[in-house]
């Protein structure tokens, strides 16, 4: 992890820049649970577990599948939502696909995400994408 902002409560987002490596996945979970369990009043933990989920599988889409050396994930609590962003260098937009059943290139993540949140939107521009996911709190 190269940079991190944690805050609490409805205030200011939690930020952090990741080297595109598979730590980055188990990192940006880390940064979650710890912005989330400091969340007043405090996130149910089925809510906690969906955007730590879905923070996984975003970061993990970046790491197998976005061109660039870095990513960018930021979390955000509102009232009654949390809104998840991860930007990468890779002007590419998320592909559905089929699942793969034998387990060896995945499929299952991206419709997942899309899923659990109540609003899935992607950003391109030509220098990247950022994909947000806003799920209930």
């Amino acid at each position: 992890m190269r940079t991190q902002h944690m805050a609490l409560g409805t205030g200011p987002p939690a930020t952090a820049t990741f080297d595109k490596s598979p730590e980055a996945v188990s990192d940006a979970r880390e940064l979650t649970r710890g912005f989330v369990e400091g969340l007043s009043p405090a996130v149910d933990d089925l809510n906690a577990a969906s955007i730590e989920l879905v923070v996984s599988e975003l970061v993990t889409n970046v790491v197998r599948h976005a061109r660039g050396a870095l990513c960018a994930l930021r979390l955000h609590a509102q009232n009654d939502v949390i809104t998840i962003a991860v930007t990468d260098a890779d002007p590419r937009p998320p592909l559905q696909r089929a699942p793969d059943l034998e387990g060896g290139t995945g499929g299952f993540g991206w419709p997942m995400v899309q899923q659990l949140a109540r609003a899935v939107g992607v950003t391109l521009d030509p220098t990247g994408k950022t994909i947000r996911a806003e799920l209930a709190r």
